[in-house]
This record gives C-alpha cells, structure tokens and sequence, in this order.
C-alpha cells in the first residue's frame, strides 16, 4: 500500500442536528462545508465527516473494551494528531469543559505504541477518540 494518506469520508448518525452542528463547529473547531436540512459536512482534520439526522433509537446499547485498564467505548472514530497539536488541543477541549469518557492521558508509557489519547462522546452519543504518537512511525507498531 501506499504511504500517501487518503482523505476518508465518514458519515454518522445525529438525533439532533442543530446540537450537533454547535458541537462540530463550535466545541471541536471544524469548519462547515455542504448542508442540508438533514445532513451537514465538516472538514475533520483534512477529511469529510458528515453527520446525518436519524431518529433515535431504543436499541442502541453502549458497548467498551478494556484497554490499558479503562472501558474504551465501542464504536469510536477519531484521528491522530501531531503531539503538540493533541496537547493544544486537549488543554482547548479541557477549558471548554467537554466532558471525558477517558480524560487526556498516555497510554502504554515506555512501550511500543506509547500514544497520547481522550475519548468523549457527542451530543448524540457517538464516541471519538483522539491520540497522537511522539513518534509516528510506531503507528502500526506491534
């Protein structure tokens, strides 16, 4: 495969989609692209996410795995990030009060795949994670 990223395109399911789009554009900073009464574009570091209005369901159940002992949710998306441009941005999401499922941390400190992570979820219950590697070629490192 080839070592050129791709820009991905992601769509998730929103039960509110004005809270949603606040969230996107104003707690994470991303900016707007196409929209529609129904669905809205956001550039997600170089890549299109689109949330879409669905109904909320009953039958979603939150689901984790245990990683480096914390209850990672499952589903997750997010990105990796520079190191310095995670810490900025953990400090900006701490001083904006977003609450965390996992708060800021680094995970599997002095071994392979040492990372910095935080999971929260939107306001429609759709987990993110972000992380970053001090050195990126340890990415899909074992």
């Amino acid at each position: 495969m080839s070592n050129s990223l791709s820009p991905f395109h992601l769509a998730i399911p929103v039960n509110d989609l004005q809270k949603a789009r606040r969230f996107y554009n104003e707690t994470l900073e991303l900016d707007e692209g196409r929209s529609s009464d129904h669905w809205v574009d956001f550039n997600f570091f170089g890549h299109q996410l689109v949330i879409h209005y669905k109904a909320k369901s009953d039958s979603a159940s939150s689901h984790t795995n245990a990683v480096d002992g914390k209850d990672v949710p499952v589903p997750h998306f997010g990105i990796i990030l520079a190191w310095q441009v995670w810490q900025d941005f953990a400090k900006k999401l701490s001083q904006k009060k977003v609450e965390f499922v996992i708060a800021p941390y680094i995970r599997f400190e002095g071994e392979v795949g040492e990372q910095a992570t935080m999971f929260f979820y939107d306001p429609c219950g759709n987990a993110l994670e972000f992380k970053s590697f001090k050195d990126m070629s340890q990415v899909f490192a074992k």
